[in-house]
């Protein structure tokens, strides 16, 4: 995930509606789902590489390439659990977390009313050499606009306006894997 972030970030702008395949435009672009749908794709065939097992099945794959609310919601099911609100924290999130939150979205959002009111998502990704965690995101309300990479703490510290019950959620795509890889030690 990591060399997928220090490839795009910066040079990657900002599209509703436009999944991976935006990469391939030109400028890039894509959206904050197609973005999470993409590490996450990426994380889990990696674990599917070094445990050299099939941790993450085609249709695990397969559920994380859709919207917002639909991929937190997929992910809270298979994980079974999930972290709402003022539970979202720098020591309460699992080490590669999906957050959804519900940021609006303007009149698309309306004409689409999604569960929970989900409309942005992020993913949590860690830098290989120290383990520090950033967010990455695809952002289209926000400066910089596009792919943007912030520390946990200081998205964390940006976002406290919409961390609070009803309006953020937080799961772990990995949770299974980490069950049956380390017997329960994540």
């Amino acid at each position: 995930m990591w060399r997928l972030v220090e490839r795009h970030t910066g040079s990657v702008g900002y599209k509703a509606g436009i999944k991976a395949n935006g990469l391939d435009a030109v400028p890039p672009v894509i959206d904050c789902s197609g973005w999470v749908a993409l590490l996450l794709s990426t994380g889990m065939e990696a674990v599917n590489v070094t445990t050299g097992a099939e941790a993450f099945s085609a249709q695990d794959f397969t559920d994380v390439h859709t919207w917002s609310d639909r991929m937190t919601e997929v992910l809270e099911r298979r994980s079974g659990s999930i972290l709402e609100g003022g539970e979202i924290g720098l020591d309460t999130l699992p080490p590669y977390a999906t957050v959804g939150l519900q940021q609006g979205g303007g009149a698309w959002a309306a004409n689409h009313p999604r569960p929970r009111g989900i409309t942005h998502v992020v993913q949590i990704v860690r830098r290989p050499d120290d383990g520090v965690p950033f967010v990455s995101e695809a952002q289209g309300w926000s400066e910089p606009r596009g792919l943007r990479l912030m520390s946990l703490a200081d998205w964390l510290d940006a976002t406290q306006l919409y961390l609070k019950p009803g309006k953020a959620w937080a799961v772990d795509a990995f949770a299974m894997q980490q069950e049956q890889t380390h017997g329960g030690r994540t």
